[in-house]
């Protein structure tokens, strides 16, 4: 069976050491995985459109959940079985001993974010036909790779990693322990990349980190210098530099912080393609809300402050679109928990919802809590929780009936294009179908068109683009 090497939005060098790459898991592994592209493309590396025609293959794993490092394993193993050369990256990589028990035939193993190591690692086994370039290297002439990075996204959006690893101590993940504490990334170095990739044709930029929240918390000393002035490096100050450049710019990955109403009136009141700026949308990974459940997770267990802020966010910008992902099921959740779970979804009416059955990890330790659910009553959970989310989303999406929205094109297919309004990210919410027939527009990937709404099902609009 052969893997298809990702699509990286730039051109592979025509000769060259060829490389199969595979990324699996979040976007932030994404960037990770768009920075060592980035360098090893620089270097005179090619990317191999599969297994059989790859010289050695590099995967970047991914080891949250249960399902996720089954996926990653199923990898390795496809890879090795049709190539037989593969280096091993990423959350996995940190258990290396026990990888290499199971796969001897691995060339090396190294952890998340170790571009040092795979670059050391696959010089011994591939020698790059020039020197490998340092990090933060401009990319090579004629390769499209914004501040070194070789785009894995289409060529309109694209993440900015602002901060690595987290402090948080949250008892069924290991986030901390497999990349560490909150490291942020100097603001200067963040607007350097981020006019790199608006200059390279980006009309979103989707701000991601373990926890964006936090972004600048940990920097000293808390001043910095751009363009001459002086500036305070925390994450308003960020958005709004951000905000500044004229790209929609949405965050993801916050957590419920009384610092986020400092946001809200930095956000665009109009979405708009000229102007651009800070997209009424908040990403906040509640994961539940019995408060019982979330001090057992170690999460902000104020439910009531959560509805607080959200009435009070909604009061300042009412077409804020919040998304959050739930966990159900985790251990000791009782039926009464789960009712306040659904209890909070129907108060909160959260425009975009996901929801995780509670998948034990290696080495977490809420492995150890007592009142472990059994796995059909997960499921049933699940189901249920999705099914009351569903309806909900479904009277909010006719209610936009007959309304006018922006939208960003992402594809499109003969007569018909697919697109996002600024309620929407990419690859896990919604999208909006366009109905080009009749209307004489041609639209590309990346623009912006005007649409009415003309119908909806649980999830996702029907509209037709404006004259």
């Amino acid at each position: 069976m052969s893997r298809p090497a990702p699509h990286t939005g730039a051109p592979a060098p025509r000769v060259g050491p060829r490389i199969g790459y595979v990324s699996l898991g979040c976007p932030k592994a994404l960037v990770d995985s768009e920075r060592l592209l980035g360098r090893l493309r620089a270097a005179g590396y090619a990317t191999a459109p599969s297994y059989e025609e790859a010289q050695v293959v590099v995967i970047n794993t991914c080891g949250f959940i249960e399902a996720a490092r089954e996926e990653s394993m199923e990898a390795i193993e496809e890879a090795l079985a049709t190539n037989g050369r593969v280096i091993v990256t990423g959350c996995l990589g940190r258990e290396a001993e026990a990888l290499r028990r199971r796969f001897p035939g691995l060339l090396a193993v190294t952890g998340p974010a170790e571009e040092e190591a795979v670059l050391e690692a696959l010089g011994r086994h591939l020698p790059p036909p020039r020197s490998l370039p340092a990090a933060g290297s401009p990319p090579a002439p004629g390769l499209e790779a914004p501040a070194g990075r070789a785009r894995l996204t289409p060529r309109h959006y694209a993440y900015l990693k602002v901060a690595e690893g987290c402090h948080h101590r949250c008892s069924f993940c290991i986030i901390p322990r497999l990349r560490g504490g909150l490291r942020s990334r100097p603001l200067p170095e963040l607007l350097a990349e981020a006019r790199a990739l608006a200059a390279a044709g980006v009309r979103e930029l989707l701000v991601v980190a373990q926890d964006t929240g936090a972004y600048g918390t940990d920097l000293r000393p808390r001043t910095a210098f751009v363009e001459g002035r002086p500036l305070r490096t925390e994450l308003r100050t960020l958005v709004g530099e951000l905000a500044a450049l004229g790209l929609w710019v949405r965050l993801h990955y916050l957590y419920p912080y009384a610092h986020l109403d400092e946001l809200v009136p930095l956000m665009a009141p109009d979405w708009g393609p000229e102007g651009g700026g800070l997209l009424p949308y908040l990403d906040l990974p509640l994961q539940h809300a019995s408060g019982r459940i979330l001090r057992a997770m170690r999460r902000p267990a104020a439910a009531e402050r959560v509805l607080d802020r959200l009435r009070a966010w909604r009061r300042e910008r009412p077409e804020l679109v919040v998304r959050s992902t739930f966990i159900v099921g985790f251990p000791g959740e009782t039926e009464e928990d789960f009712e306040e779970l659904l209890a909070f979804l129907r108060e909160a009416r959260l425009e975009r919802v996901g929801c995780f059955a509670y998948s034990p990890v290696e080495g977490a330790e809420a492995n150890a809590l007592p009142g472990a659910v059994p796995e059909e009553v997960k499921e049933e959970r699940r189901a249920r929780l999705m099914a009351l989310q569903a309806e909900l989303s479904a009277q909010r999406l006719r209610g936009l009936a007959g309304k006018r929205l922006r939208v960003l094109v992402d594809a499109v297919e003969g007569e018909r294009a697919l697109g996002r309004t600024a309620g929407d990210a990419p690859e896990v919410d919604g999208m909006v179908r366009l109905d080009l027939r009749g209307t004489g527009r041609a639209v590309r990937p990346g623009d912006f068109v005007y649409a009415e709404v003309t119908g909806a099902d649980a999830h996702d609009l029907e509209a037709r683009p404006l004259a």
